[in-house]
């Protein structure tokens, strides 16, 4: 037979294989656009706005649709009734952890917590959160660490004299050493030059990760590995930060005190010591490596950008920044630092608060998901496996709960006597078993940085509010804030 006849035939015949798939997969699925073979509803949606794609996709197939991202099925829920349905009401069903095919080229163990899923998941999670609680998080000793990071932060943006500064790295910067003190111990200073170039690989990373073209390497894994890219960037950096934790648990394991933990690391290691004899033990050094670098993505650039993004509107709104000041005045004083009886003593701060997470959207889709198991959802059946996806921006931007969604306006967590006012509707953490572990930490962070810098200084923008752009430079995995600079003048 001629070769290209064969060629021909034999891509036909692919061609068909995919058509014949989608085809069957489809007939139980939640309903979705057609799909094109090979490439699936990729053309379809907008990748530097998903969130957008999503929210058109549903104005015509409903709250719970799917997408073929390749030729694999996504299912997408959009609207808070289907996230909580599936994410609260069938918790336990919807814990998996949905493919991520560039995190996972770094992590092809699937340790740590983010990209683990069913016993090594529940293990990781369960001894993260009770070692962060023996250490403080959600009690006293955490509040006393974050106050001092906070007048930290302030010295150090003294520092700036007033000029024009970028606040990216210092605000990056006090998240870090918190959590920092928690793993290894010890918080560094701010010109640390090991720990500038750690808190510029985060940086970049979330940065990476949020463009374009790594949702198409995520939707088309066989790119990662042959061709070039900024994906190949991310894993550089990934590697470095892998390294210096590496070295980290070195030291640790040489000064360890069995009797005597420490920190994190200590902690892991004691448990290592203790189970090295079960052979399904999950305490190994690699998911050591891997949990710490997730504890260290979820509790730095996550929290430095919400403040980033914050400090941003509230130049952008400078009568909201005004009252902020009035409570911390009225409330705090200049001569003490806030803590955290001081929230619920500031309605309006707390409002702010929580308007900014809304409102920026840090994480439009969260992580990808995956079910656990068969599940009938909305007489759709989901088979065990398939990728799940959650619009969070649909919850936090939905317009019956929040009139207006898309201006920033703290009266949304208001009510009409000036008092806070919780939402269900409030999930930047996402909700559910796969709720963000550092959900406690980084609330008590945002409260206690901001007001620490508003009580201390007067922010002062570069140009006229009415020109400050707030719009993300991009929207994937993160809703990443312009860069922009400001002058920070002491009071």
């Amino acid at each position: 037979m001629d070769p290209a006849v064969f060629l021909v035939l034999s891509l036909s015949c692919l061609l068909l294989l995919s058509l014949w798939r989608q085809h069957s997969a489809r007939r139980k699925l939640p309903p979705g656009p057609t799909p094109l073979p090979i490439i699936g509803n990729i053309l379809q949606m907008d990748l530097k706005d998903i969130s957008k794609s999503f929210s058109n996709f549903s104005k015509v197939y409903g709250p719970v649709f799917t997408l073929y991202i390749g030729t694999k099925p996504t299912v997408v829920l959009h609207g808070y009734e289907a996230v909580k349905e599936a994410l609260i009401d069938l918790g336990e069903e919807f814990a998996g952890r949905g493919s991520f095919p560039v995190a996972e080229r770094m992590n092809k163990d699937l340790g740590g917590i983010f990209l683990s899923s069913g016993n090594r998941w529940k293990e990781m999670r369960r001894f993260s959160l009770m070692t962060l609680r023996n250490f403080g998080m959600g009690k006293r000793s955490i509040e006393d660490r974050v106050q001092e990071e906070a007048r930290c932060l302030v010295e150090e943006l003294r520092k700036t004299n007033a000029s024009p500064c970028d606040p990216t790295f210092i605000l990056g910067a006090a998240p870090c050493n918190v959590i920092c003190s928690i793993i290894f111990q010890n918080r560094f200073e701010y010109t640390d030059q090991d720990f500038l170039t750690f808190l510029k690989l985060l940086n970049e990373g979330i940065n990476i990760l949020s463009s374009p073209w790594i949702q198409v390497c995520n939707n088309f894994p066989v790119l990662i590995d042959y061709f070039p890219g900024s994906h190949k960037t991310f894993m550089e950096d990934m590697t470095c930060i892998q390294n210096f934790i590496s070295e980290k648990v070195k030291e640790h394991q040489q000064s360890l005190d069995m009797n005597n933990p420490r920190n994190f690391i200590d902690c892991f290691l004691i448990k290592m010591e203790q189970e090295k004899h079960n052979q399904q033990s999950e305490f190994t050094l690699e998911n050591l490596k891997y949990t710490v670098g997730d504890l260290f993505a979820a509790g730095t650039e996550t929290t430095s950008t919400t403040l980033r993004y914050g400090l941003l509107l509230l130049l952008k709104y400078p009568e909201v920044t005004a009252r902020v000041q009035e409570e911390i005045e009225h409330v705090i004083g200049r001569h003490r630092s806030p803590c955290m009886q001081d929230r619920s003593r500031m309605p309006y701060t707390d409002a702010v608060i929580h308007e900014i997470q809304r409102f920026i959207d840090l994480v439009p889709t969260s992580l990808p998901r995956a079910v656990t198991r068969d599940v009938k959802f909305r007489n759709y059946l989901i088979p065990k496996g398939t990728t799940i996806l959650t619009s969070l921006t649909s919850v936090l931007h939905d317009d019956k709960e929040f009139p207006n969604p898309e201006s920033f306006d703290p009266g949304h967590f208001l009510d009409k006597s000036g008092n806070f006012k919780k939402s269900d509707y409030f999930m930047p953490f996402s909700t559910g078993k796969r709720i963000c572990v550092g959900e406690g930490l980084a609330r008590m962070e945002l409260f206690l940085f901001l007001t620490t810098i508003l009580q201390n200084f007067r922010l002062k923008p570069l140009v006229d509010p009415k020109d400050i752009n707030i719009t993300p430079v991009v929207n994937g995995f993160a809703s990443v804030p312009p860069p922009y600079q400001l002058c920070l003048i002491p009071v």
